[in-house]
């Protein structure tokens, strides 16, 4: 069984930063592709960013030269570098991950973890 455990939401004023981590434990032997997601109240989910299998990164246009995503496939651990944070950034932010396990391939969502930017 695979289970995504995401840690470092928290509460930071407008121009902090934070650092959310999302490890992967279990039975998975690899990760892929692995995304960011975020869902403030009221609104649909959307992607912030994401590191593809090969390492390119794309990032949504709000958060851009903000955000930074890396991957360390050592630890099956994907971290989002959140600076200049800013009160539009408020919301649940989910991990995804492509994995392997027992050698399938599948997409595993982590629990979320809340980040509030005040002003």
């Amino acid at each position: 069984q695979v289970r995504l455990v995401e840690s470092g939401g928290g509460s930071v004023q407008a121009g902090g930063s934070l650092r959310l981590s999302c490890a992967a434990s279990g039975s998975i032997s690899r990760i892929g592709d692995t995304a960011w997601y975020r869902q403030a109240p009221g609104e649909q989910r959307e992607l912030v960013a994401e590191i593809t299998d090969g390492g390119g990164a794309n990032y949504a246009d709000s958060v851009k030269s903000r955000f930074t995503i890396s991957r360390d496939r050592a630890k099956n651990t994907v971290i989002l570098q959140m600076n200049s944070l800013k009160p539009e950034d408020t919301a649940v932010y989910y991990c995804k991950v492509d994995g392997w396990a027992a050698g399938w391939r599948n997409t595993y969502w982590g629990q979320g973890t809340q980040v509030t930017v005040s002003s």
